[in-house]
């Protein structure tokens, strides 16, 4: 059998969404994991093959990701509408509690849910982002985002990927660029290689502002109670040491790990991040008595 089934959901504003869906759980809350701005549901596939069957596993494509439909108002790729597509998910599914795992876009995309579902939220993960974004971050996402390029093959694609990501992944080797040009690409019908992303979503991203929700102070704050797992890049250029010692610090129920030798933003499969993934598991509750 396969390890999970593609399901679909339905914004409120008409699209047709994608997850996938890895089944387990035992009573536990599901896992919902969201990638960050360029990225899919098939970033997370690694960490759900190691968590499931113990817990079921959630993985979205964002609209205009993936196998989520592209959306007719590129205005709408905003955090804002994105919180709105997950609640509407959650409601669809008629989740009582669960736990967001969220990689950039995806972490900022939690802290907002602290504050629309806060009192479902079992535990959360908060992936190198954070309220305090870093210039050189940005400017560097900007620089890339929406800019449409194919490939012959899956080894120029691989290529490319290393040219862009180097400096953040300095350890890896042809095999891991390949599987993250897999991750990142898809084949059109044309028979190239290209990004799996509308180009779309740059145009609200590049207007200053729209790269964060609102107070992203204040949204953070809405995980106190809530245990939390900031996932910091050693050598990442989007959250500084400072400010995700402070995220740490601002909570009462948060762990900080840093990955060594990693950038922006880590795998969730390095052995720190595995073994701060799994404390903060045992720190959610057991299955409920049947």
């Amino acid at each position: 059998m396969p390890a999970y089934e593609n399901r679909y959901w339905w914004s409120n504003d008409g699209l047709r969404l994608h997850y996938r869906d890895y089944a387990g759980g035992n009573g536990r809350p599901p896992i919902v994991c969201i990638p960050g701005l360029t990225r899919n549901a098939r970033d997370f596939d690694d960490l759900a093959m190691r968590l499931s069957p113990q817990w079921r596993v959630i993985a979205l494509d964002l609209r205009g990701r993936g196998e989520s439909a592209y959306a007719k108002d590129p205005m709408t790729y905003v955090p804002m509408t994105y919180v709105q597509d997950i609640e509407a998910l959650l409601a669809e599914l008629g989740l009582e509690s669960f736990i967001a795992f969220g990689t950039s876009l995806g972490g900022i995309l939690t802290m907002l849910l602290a504050g629309a579902a806060h009192e479902r939220l079992a535990g959360a993960l908060i992936n190198d982002v954070g309220p305090e974004i870093e210039a050189a971050g940005i400017l560097r996402i900007r620089g890339y985002v929406g800019k449409s390029n194919s490939w012959p093959t899956w080894l120029h694609a691989a290529r490319a990927v290393a040219e862009a990501n180097a400096d953040a992944f300095p350890a890896y080797a042809i095999e891991d660029w390949l599987a993250m040009a897999k991750r990142l690409y898809r084949v059109n019908s044309a028979g190239r290689i290209v990004l799996d992303y509308d180009m779309k979503i740059a145009e609200p991203f590049r207007v200053p502002g729209n790269e964060a929700g609102p107070d992203m102070w204040g949204a953070l704050a809405r995980l106190q109670g809530v245990p939390t797992l900031v996932v910091h890049g050693g050598l990442s250029d989007l959250l500084s040491a400072r400010t995700a010692a402070r995220m740490v610090a601002t909570l009462d129920r948060a762990e900080l790990v840093t990955v060594p030798n990693v950038g922006h933003a880590p795998s969730l499969c390095e052995p720190e991040a595995v073994a701060a993934i799994d404390r903060l598991l045992a720190h959610i509750g057991e299955p409920e008595a049947g």
